[in-house]
């Protein structure tokens, strides 16, 4: 064999070891019946009234381009829920977002937003939520469309914690952590 095809083997096996990684050993690695144990994440429950977010984004080099703190008020009507966000960023942006969710018998959950494209897709299962949907970002931010990956996971104290891995042809272009809790509730769930 020659050099060039020990260079084209060797790229074609770290390719494969590189996705081999992402599927089993990452964020994607996870599934939702890796946490049907536990408290039981009822999103009617848990985002619902009044909550506080607080949160940071992280670029594609794993640093902090930008934090926020975001009020939400959600209400039910059954099993269709209706979320409204107003985050203020560090820049002085603020945004606002209105997310229509709707729970299956089966836990299955369907999330809609005007900045959506198409409906978003989930599941609810013991203390984890799981989202995915894909995010038209704003022309100020580049107007891209993201791949976005949304786990949220129920805390004992009833507060959720939130990462979400947003991509760009497979590959993670930022990433988002975010703590989210009744907004009349003290940071220790009091």
């Amino acid at each position: 064999m020659s050099f060039v095809t020990y260079i084209l083997i060797g790229a074609v096996l770290t390719l494969v070891a590189v996705l081999l990684k992402e599927r089993y050993v990452s964020f994607w690695a996870q599934r939702s019946e890796d946490y049907a144990e536990g408290p039981i994440f009822d999103i009617r429950e848990r985002f619902n009234g009044p909550i506080q977010c607080e949160g940071v984004i992280y670029g594609p080099t794993g640093r902090v381009t930008s934090r926020f703190v975001a009020d939400f008020e959600a209400s039910w009507n059954g099993n269709v829920g209706t979320m409204s966000e107003k985050f203020h960023y560090d820049s002085g942006a603020v945004q606002d977002r209105v997310w229509t969710l709707t729970l299956g018998n089966d836990g299955r959950i369907k999330a809609e937003a005007p900045d959506l494209v198409g409906a978003g897709a989930g599941k609810q299962e013991g203390s984890a939520v799981l989202l995915n949907y894909r995010i038209k970002l704003t022309e100020e931010a580049g107007g891209h469309a993201l791949d976005v990956t949304d786990w949220m996971y129920l805390m004992a104290n009833g507060s959720i914690m939130n990462r979400s891995q947003f991509r760009k042809f497979g590959i993670k272009v930022a990433e988002l952590v975010a703590t989210m809790r009744p907004k009349d509730k003290a940071y220790a769930g009091e």
